[in-house]
């Protein structure tokens, strides 16, 4: 207990000034949020993990012989023509995500490369039906530090992912990015096919970084993973704040769901945690607003 009261005596002769600044540091570390605020920001904490997780496999390739093979899935940005109305933001499906997805993958993977060689990162299509893309980027220092990606490989991908496996090798790093499969049930009913789906993903592939969102009981439910961390999950409330004209204006809250964890947290376990938080489903909370607000005609007759 003693110390406690010694840190107190101390701030009695904080300046005014670094008072503030502490004030101010202590107001940004509460507002950092759990999810990226920007395209830029998703992306610089993607990279920054996935060096994270490659450091860490090769620094454990020696005893497990594991080389590094990342899932990386990035919530693509909607493109600009979007309005808030669309039922599907991307009615064009891969096909139309595909030359931003190609850009951010360019740019990840850039990143990650310790020493990129200069120039674009070169990329092939690997399967124009399903708009699955392989990314390689070079080193200068040297082959084991070259990245290859997998954009958007689905369940036909199955015999391709092995190709590719096996061409990049166990000293390089191989990244699935935003794969369009989740279990090994997705590859069909066929028990060899599962079986050989866990062997060549499942098996060998674990979580660079991740950025999830969905619905989770109607709920705006955003999921990150990042190396450093583990998973994280918050749900985005709407909310008000005051502006400095003293006016309220609609703005979002972010309330934390679980505790940072190793692996990527259960649905049920998401509800659940999401009724002890929010009691009321979002479309009471929007009933007791509009009660307060009072109901009134929208439209000017």
């Amino acid at each position: 207990m003693t110390s406690h009261h010694h840190h107190h005596h101390h701030s009695r002769f904080i300046s005014s000034t670094s008072l503030l600044l502490l004030l101010t540091t202590l107001l940004l570390t509460t507002v950092t949020a759990l999810i990226p605020q920007s395209p830029n920001q998703q992306t610089r904490r993607a990279i920054a993990s996935i060096r994270d997780a490659i450091t860490s496999a090769k620094t454990t390739t020696q005893t497990t012989n594991k080389p590094a093979r990342l899932y990386l899935d990035y919530l693509i940005p909607l493109p600009p023509a979007t309005k808030a109305e669309d039922i599907d933001p991307w009615p064009g499906g891969l096909a139309q995500m595909y030359p931003y997805a190609e850009d951010i993958v360019a740019e990840i993977l850039k990143g990650v490369v310790e020493d990129p060689v200069d120039g674009t990162c070169s990329s092939q299509v690997l399967s124009a039906p399903d708009c699955c893309g392989l990314f390689i980027q070079e080193s200068n220092v040297g082959g084991k530090e070259d990245v290859a990606a997998i954009l958007f490989p689905g369940p036909d991908q199955l015999d391709t992912i092995e190709e590719v496996n096996a061409m990049v090798g166990e000293s390089r790093t191989l990244i699935i990015v935003n794969r369009q499969f989740q279990r090994p049930a997705d590859f069909g009913l066929n028990p060899m096919r599962q079986t050989k789906s866990k062997e060549t993903v499942f098996d060998r592939f674990e979580w660079g970084f991740a950025f999830q969102e969905f619905a989770c009981r109607g709920e705006d439910t955003k999921l990150t993973f990042e190396f450093a961390k583990g998973w994280q999950t918050c749900v985005i409330c709407d909310d008000t704040m005051t502006d400095e004209g003293g006016n309220t204006v609609p703005t979002t809250k972010e309330i934390d769901l679980l505790a940072p964890q190793k692996e990527r947290p259960a649905y049920q376990a998401l509800e659940d945690k999401i009724n002890q938080v929010l009691p009321d489903p979002l479309w009471m909370r929007k009933m007791q607003e509009a009660k307060l607000k009072g109901f009134k005609f929208q439209r000017k007759e």
